[in-house]
């Protein structure tokens, strides 16, 4: 099995050779299928088996078409150091492309979220927390979310989460 199969645009797959990735994990090949065809999806897996490229990859696949210079796609971390690790992966897979993310959690100051947000970013990779308060300020539009990922969601809501993600998922579209 290869990353082939999946028939990623050109540009994509290059990220792939780049990075050195000859054959998908099982959890990629078992969800990159699923989530190509639009459908919701519920994976776990261990650390280190390549969850996020699975994820990753469909969502960069999807937005190959023109950018929009608005959030198509939502990521949703519990931790700061997680949403970094996730764009990064992002900038990894997706650097063929023109595809631009950007991280938005707090603890830190707001103007280079801000900045990215206004340059266009069509993946937002965010914490609950400054994610609503971006929301509040309206500075992030969510109007335009195609897909919705809740990154280990089950820490988000040990962590007392929920509340707010109930909060972010009533301001994307339902159809997502």
């Amino acid at each position: 099995m290869s990353f082939s199969q999946f028939q990623f645009h050109p540009n994509i797959e290059s990220g792939i050779r780049d990075l050195g990735y000859t054959s998908p994990t099982p959890i990629q090949l078992q969800s990159i299928p699923i989530i190509l065809q639009n459908r919701d999806l519920m994976g776990l897996a261990q650390t280190g088996t390549g969850k996020t490229a699975a994820f990753v990859l469909p969502i960069l696949q999807r937005l190959t078409a023109p950018s929009r210079k608005r959030i198509r796609a939502l990521i949703v971390a519990p931790t700061r150091e997680l949403a970094e690790q996730i764009h990064q992966d992002i900038q990894d897979l997706g650097r063929h492309t023109k595809t631009r993310s950007v991280t938005i959690y707090g603890g830190v100051g707001k103007g280079s979220q801000i900045g990215g947000l206004r340059l266009g970013a069509e993946i937002a990779v965010a914490c609950p927390g400054r994610l609503l308060d971006l929301m509040e300020q309206g500075v992030v539009d969510l109007s335009h979310v195609e897909v919705l990922v809740l990154d280990e969601a089950d820490r988000m809501f040990d962590m007392g989460f929920l509340p707010d993600i109930r909060k972010i998922i009533k301001r994307i579209p339902a159809e997502r």
